[in-house]
């Protein structure tokens, strides 16, 4: 069998962060578009505020989330990055670097291996809303 590269975009408009928001059924899709039945596909949110990670996604998970987050890199300290910059985001950059910009999942049978309760997310954690580009790869047979 030949190696399959399909390769794509998927484009997700985000509130101000953190903004969390499931992208499974869209990624589910790539891989059913490209007709991968078993490989690796790789993620990653394209921008220096956003990130992506698996969670179950209800609403009590992710409120607890946004909440660690928060706990982690809180809005309000002072930031190296503010005294550069002056736009009020230097959180966002270490909460997007803490959480990770990529992913990596195995594809079997044209599905993701996922667990049930299992969701891929994408957050945006910038102060501002963000259109944010999430770059796939698969490759497989």
């Amino acid at each position: 069998m030949k190696p399959i590269i399909f390769t794509q975009i998927i484009e997700k408009s985000l509130s101000v962060g953190p903004d969390i928001q499931d992208i499974t059924s869209e990624v589910q899709e790539l891989i059913s578009a490209s007709s991968v039945k078993e490989g690796m596909l790789q993620m990653n949110v394209i921008g220096s505020t956003g990130s992506l990670t698996t969670i179950e996604f209800e609403p009590g998970v992710v409120e607890d989330l946004k909440d660690a987050i928060e706990r982690l890199a809180p809005e309000g300290m002072v930031y190296k990055h503010e005294l550069a910059w002056h736009d009020g985001n230097g959180h966002s950059h270490v909460q997007a670097a803490l959480l990770g910009p990529s992913l990596a999942i195995a594809v079997r049978e044209g599905r993701l291996m996922l667990g049930t309760w299992q969701q891929i997310v994408v957050i945006n954690h910038d102060n501002k809303p963000r259109k944010r580009k999430i770059a796939c790869t698969l490759i497989g047979i």
